[in-house]
């Protein structure tokens, strides 16, 4: 894509500005560009029909929606194109931008162009959205200001409208949303993990990886990035013994493993260990492996890497114990809905691929009774199945993807379900006393549901309807 100058764009009266895409995220921008005066256009490929809801909303904006078929006859004027994360780099309609010349700029970029707070950004396979809440619960514990968007489910650019310098911004980014990033810069990046998924977007893991590693492109010295040693693509960065990829930024670094000597945070004697970055080196026991607020071994990493984020921008540790007692999991990240027949139900509705549910699956002691399924994102579901053979003893399988999960489960008995309501009323009928009912999909929503969020929204509405629900305070 073109490669914008940030300090070319103004964002006001002077900026024609279109945005490719009209979902949440695209009339944000419209939101926000309009507010600042911009002359605002918006197009998107969905039938027209589809998009008269979000009609509305842009029209008393004061911008207008352009069909695609009718795009050629108003770049000549256009100066700027804002593309939400969406919308893949080969539309018809981003090609048709990018011949007419016009510089493209992500929701992400927009974003970071308009904030006058810095921020903490935070990438990976899975565990995002919870390390990103993390963050943001300790930086409101701290005492600060801050606003927490992005991939979470808020668009950035609505965040950072409402908060002044002397705040703080958390952003969870997709590879999606990093794609199209040309001068971001957060002052701290945190890199979880990296494993398969969305190759039905990237032609390989390389691919993948390389648009991760756009979260630390630009950082210079005086910023942070915060990196899972355990993984081994993540760990190549390490700066004692990285290939041809470096960085600029001060890396901070953590591990599961008793590894003092690489990591800044690491585990000990069951407890998070913090090596101190400045001053007294001595390291300091931060919590017991025990008082995770997530079950499972990559709630542990979340929890370092969250803690490493705020320690980089002056944090006191010794008050970290405290705000992590504190805090509560978001909506459909391994949240406990009910108990049913001393059944527990969880919800893993955002947990979209592979890697996500076998460290769901491997997260709880008890016997497991698995929903999964969905719309495949490219990704190889081979070591899931080795997972559900290893840890569930029943599977309801839903949506496009419902056979080849299936066919992976060897002698794991599998049902079929339609509904979320059928897949509910399946894996109760399935479970006993003591049984985990978990819904952890590893694919996407859109093939049922309008999203993971509604996706978890009608697991939770199908638990709530059981006879006998108990609904744990």
């Amino acid at each position: 894509m073109n490669s914008p100058d940030a300090t070319h764009f103004a964002f006001d009266v002077h900026e024609r500005v279109v945005i490719i895409g009209m979902g949440k995220t695209g009339l944000a921008c419209v939101d926000v560009l309009r507010d600042r005066r911009c002359t605002v256009f918006i197009t998107d490929e969905m039938p027209v029909a589809a998009l008269e809801p979000a009609m509305t909303h842009v029209r008393e904006k004061g911008a207008r929606f352009v069909p695609p078929s009718e795009l050629a006859s108003i770049l000549d004027d256009i100066t700027v194109a804002v593309i939400s994360p969406g919308v893949g780099p080969t539309s018809p309609v981003v090609l048709a931008v990018m011949n007419a010349d016009i510089p493209i700029v992500g929701e992400i970029e927009l974003a970071y162009l308009l904030s006058r707070a810095p921020i903490i950004a935070v990438s990976g396979t899975k565990g995002k959205s919870t390390t990103t809440a993390l963050i943001g619960h300790f930086l409101r514990e701290s005492g600060r200001t801050v606003r927490v968007g992005g991939n979470i489910g808020n668009p950035l650019v609505a965040e950072v409208s409402q908060i002044g310098p002397d705040g703080w911004i958390v952003a969870e980014v997709s590879s999606f949303q990093l794609e199209s990033t040309r001068t971001f810069r957060p002052r701290v990046s945190v890199l979880l993990n990296l494993s398969e998924d969305h190759l039905d977007r990237y032609a390989s893991m390389d691919e993948y990886a390389a648009a991760k590693f756009r979260i630390f492109t630009n950082q210079g010295l005086s910023d942070y990035f915060v990196g899972n040693l355990d993984d081994k693509r993540v760990a190549e960065l390490h700066w004692q013994f990285s290939g041809e990829m470096r960085m600029e930024a001060r890396q901070l670094w953590f591990t599961l493993r008793d590894d003092a000597r690489h990591a800044t945070m690491y585990v000990h004697d069951e407890a998070i260990w913090y090596a101190p970055i400045t001053g007294d080196p001595r390291a300091i026991r931060i919590a017991g492996i025990d008082e995770m607020p997530i079950p499972g071994q990559h709630s542990i990493a979340n929890v370092m890497a969250a803690m490493l984020s705020v320690l980089a921008i002056g944090v006191d540790p010794m008050r970290l114990h405290s705000w992590l007692s504190s805090y509560r999991p978001p909506a459909h990240r391994l949240m406990h809905v009910a108990t049913v027949d001393d059944v527990a139900y969880i919800d893993d509705s955002k947990a979209t691929n592979p890697a996500a549910v076998i460290a769901a699956l491997h997260a709880f002691a008890r016997p497991i009774v698995l929903i999964a399924g969905g719309r495949s994102k490219g990704t190889d579901f081979a070591a899931l199945g080795a997972a559900i053979r290893e840890r569930a003893h029943r599977v309801v399988v839903i949506g496009e993807a419902a056979d080849e999960i299936a066919a992976l489960c060897g002698d794991v008995p599998t049902s079929r379900a339609t509904s979320m309501q059928e897949a509910v009323a399946i894996a109760q009928r399935s479970s006993q006393a003591g049984d985990i009912v978990l819904l952890s999909p590893a694919c996407a929503s859109f093939d049922m549901f309008k999203s993971a969020e509604d996706r978890g929204d009608q697991f939770i509405a199908a638990v709530h309807a059981l006879n006998g629900v108990h609904v744990d305070a």
